[in-house]
């Protein structure tokens, strides 16, 4: 094993991975592609799990009980690849989300089908760190820049994709075959992983954490929790909202103070001393603040306003989509090129900023063409960030802390979609209630007393006033709402101007100039490539 680790170590390195890699590569990315998909499947076949199950008052739980697991096991299963080995963890994770998937298609009930996408969602916490750890380990820094656009392909694939698979599987095979999809792609990369994927083993004498694992799972669960039911199923004033804000405040509090004292930490804080890695954590929140909020409001307004079928919401987003492939492709052809790659996060931080600045500018009579334009200019931004901050966060810590390093990141995207959708749902919802109420009277108010979001056959039997009250409304809403991305977008344009270009190590001739153990640069000491 040792010499074939190192054999496949120097092939890597050259920068021409071999056949092997390659493999795995394609088994990581099914992976994630199963975590990315799935709520996007799901919420198409939502209304005829209903009719079928009923428990139409739980509705929200089947997709906010996927969220919470997702988000709280999200760390743990970092920190159990870094302590025992990524391979067993990541294919631990796969196999509780394929028993989460086939748990969920045999629901009999909507309590059932809660508690089991509960499950699922426990396995993808560990499929999205999992595939970035592995390929953190497997291929150096200065490599892993061309295998972006893999990445940002599959996103985008799986945000483009996802409601047409998920209608289609619902109309002519059933909503059950939406879970139980999971299973061949998911046992593809099981064997894949198990037969081609081999890491050096790993066996940490030190014990888990259990005392941090709980504070932080109360801290998220808390979080989450306040963004999903704040201004919708409670006041943001009311108890409930207040105590869960309390709870998520002191968990957490106790959480950073616990790490302090642990002796083998959740999340080490001294990670965050590196100045590039505490940057890419908030950059990596804004994008999920900015990235979720825009591919929520941008099909209402274009359904809502533009006339746009609901059917093909998905493709709405190609504008958006297919720029952020485009500049991820050559946003980590140039980084692997060069080794070079602040330009990106500024260059993204800007034109992010200047889109939804854009988009904000959007009224009832903004055209397809004007408004794909847009999207367009949202989507290089993102494309120039998405992947760069994980390249950057992983280069900023040892190989020991690969894990850790790649969990956080991600916690930190979920955490600010979480409060993206919430803020800025809540500023659309309050707006287009205001707008109903001063244009459609008592009517308007009667129309958005439930909800701010009709859907295309509530909207259509709409008198004609209100049926225009209501566009100008979204109009104004999505204003609001893309007005505010704007203004935090600011936030990672500011962050990137402050981070630190530090080489990125492995194949090329930078990489002799990669930084002995500094404050941005993984120790010059630790191997950057893992074998296969």
């Amino acid at each position: 094993m040792a010499e074939t680790a190192q054999a496949d170590t120097g092939e890597a390195g050259a920068g021409k991975q071999p056949r092997s890699v390659r493999v795995v590569l394609l088994a990581l990315m099914i992976a994630m592609m199963l975590a990315m998909l799935d709520n996007m499947i799901i919420g198409t076949a939502m209304p005829t799990i209903v009719g079928e199950l009923g428990g139409l008052e739980h509705l929200s739980w089947v997709v906010t009980a996927y969220t919470l697991a997702t988000a709280a096991s999200t760390p743990l299963w970092g920190k159990l690849g870094d302590m025992y080995g990524r391979k067993g963890s990541f294919m631990t994770s796969i196999v509780i989300f394929l028993a989460g998937s086939a748990l969920s298609g045999m629901a009999q009930d909507m309590g059932q089908l809660i508690g089991f996408r509960a499950v699922q969602g426990l396995g993808a916490g560990g499929l999205m760190v999992g595939v970035m750890a592995i390929i953190g380990d497997l291929i150096p820094p200065r490599e892993r820049g061309k295998y972006q656009g893999m990445m940002a392909g599959v996103m985008a694939l799986a945000m483009i994709g996802g409601p047409l698979v998920g209608g289609t599987i619902t109309d002519h095979w059933g909503w059950r075959w939406s879970f139980y999809i999971n299973l061949p792609l998911g046992a593809i990369a099981l064997v894949a992983v198990s037969a081609v994927l081999h890491l050096p083993k790993k066996r940490s004498q030190a014990r888990i954490d259990y005392l941090g694992a709980a504070l932080l799972t109360v801290g998220i669960t808390a979080v989450v929790l306040v963004t999903t039911w704040g201004g919708t199923e409670y006041a943001w004033t009311s108890a409930r909202i207040m105590e869960l804000t309390g709870i998520g405040v002191a968990a957490l509090v106790g959480f950073v103070f616990w790490q302090t004292r642990a002796a083998e930490p959740i999340v080490p804080l001294h990670i965050f001393r590196s100045r590039n890695f505490t940057l890419m954590s908030v950059i990596g929140f804004i994008v999920g603040f900015v990235m979720f909020g825009a591919t929520l409001f941008l099909p209402l307004y274009q359904q809502s306003v533009q006339g746009a079928s609901a059917t093909n919401s998905g493709l709405l987003l190609l504008p958006m989509l297919g720029a952020m492939l485009v500049t991820s492709m050559v946003a980590g052809r140039v980084t692997t090129n060069t080794g070079r790659y602040k330009i990106f996060p500024v260059l993204g931080g800007a034109l992010m900023t200047v889109g939804l600045f854009l988009l904000s500018t959007m009224d009832t009579d903004t055209t397809r063409f004007t408004s794909g334009l847009y999207m367009a200019v949202v989507g290089l931004g993102m494309g120039c960030l998405m992947q760069i901050t994980m390249l950057v966060a992983q280069n900023s810590v040892e190989m020991k802390d690969m894990g850790v390093a790649s969990s956080s990141t991600t916690l930190f995207r979920t955490l600010g979609s979480s409060f993206g959708v919430a803020i800025m749902g809540a500023l659309f919802n309050h707006r287009v209630q205001d707008v109903m109420a001063e244009r459609a009277g008592a009517l308007g108010s009667k129309v958005t007393e439930s909800s701010a979001q009709l859907d295309a056959a509530s909207l259509a039997k709409l008198p004609e006033a209100a049926r225009e009250a209501y566009q100008h409304a979204v109009s104004s809403g999505t204003h609001g709402a893309f007005l505010l991305g704007a203004a935090v977008a600011v936030l990672a344009l500011v962050a990137s101007v402050f981070v630190k270009e530090v080489p990125l190590k492995g194949a090329g001739p930078q990489a002799a100039d990669a930084p002995a153990d500094g404050e941005d640069g993984a120790s010059a000491k630790t191997p950057v490539t893992g074998a296969v």
